[in-house]
C-alpha cells in the first residue's frame, strides 16, 4: 500500500511457504508491518501481529488498517500514523473471530471507500466496517474471500475468492476516485 508521499507500507505473513509460520526457512521469528521510504530505507513498525495481512490506509492516510489472518485472533486493526509515518496507538477495530466458528474463512485483503469505510475480506464473505469499528453489513458469497479491488469509474468491487471472481457495482465510491 502506498502512501500518498511515495513511501510503501507492507505486511510480511509467512503464508507462500510450506509450513506457513513452522516453515524452516522462515527468515524471521515474528511476522512485520514495514514501511519502505522513496529514499530507500527501511523500517519495522510493528512485529506484534501474529499473521498481519490486508493493508490499507484511511482516506486522510491518518490511520492505518491491518487485518490478522489469525482464526484464533480474526480482528481488523487500527493504528494511529504519526507525523514521521510510524504507527501507534495501536487497537481492535473489529473482532471477527466468532465468525470463523461459523463462516470460512479469516481476514484477508481490504480497501476503504471516500466515506472512511473499509470493506474488509473476511469470514464468508465483505464486511463493511465503519471507521468507528461498527458492522454496517456483509457481502456473503459463502466461500473463503481472499481480496478486493476498486476498479472502473470507482464504484465498481471486484472480489476474489478461492473460487470465484465477483464484480459488484455500489453506491459509494473507492478512496482515491
Amino acid at each position: 500500500m502506498f502512501r500518498s508521499n511515495g513511501d510503501l507500507y507492507f505486511t510480511d505473513p509467512p503464508f507462500g511457504l510450506p509450513k506457513s509460520f513452522n516453515d524452516p526457512r522462515k527468515e524471521l521469528p515474528f511476522q512485520g508491518v514495514y514501511k519502505y521510504t522513496k529514499d530507500g530505507k527501511l523500517a519495522l513498525l510493528t512485529k506484534d501481529i501474529k499473521a498481519p495481512n490486508g493493508i490499507a490506509f484511511s482516506p486522510d492516510e491518518k490511520k492505518l488498517y491491518i487485518s490478522n489472518t489469525d482464526p484464533g485472533n480474526a480482528v481488523w486493526l487500527v493504528f494511529d500514523v504519526n507525523a514521521d509515518g510510524g504507527i501507534g496507538n495501536g487497537r481492535v477495530l473489529f473482532n471477527a473471530t466468532e465468525w470463523t466458528e461459523t463462516k470460512p474463512g479469516v481476514p484477508d485483503g481490504m480497501k476503504v471507500d471516500r466515506e472512511g469505510n473499509i470493506f474488509g475480506a473476511g469470514p464468508g464473505g465483505i464486511h463493511v466496517i465503519s471507521p468507528d469499528g461498527q458492522h454496517l453489513g456483509s457481502i456473503e458469497t459463502g466461500v473463503p474471500t481472499g481480496n478486493l479491488a476498486w476498479g472502473e469509474d470507482g464504484s465498481t468491487l471486484f472480489i476474489t475468492s478461492n473460487t470465484n471472481v465477483f464484480r459488484l457495482r455500489l453506491t459509494t465510491k473507492g478512496a482515491g476516485f
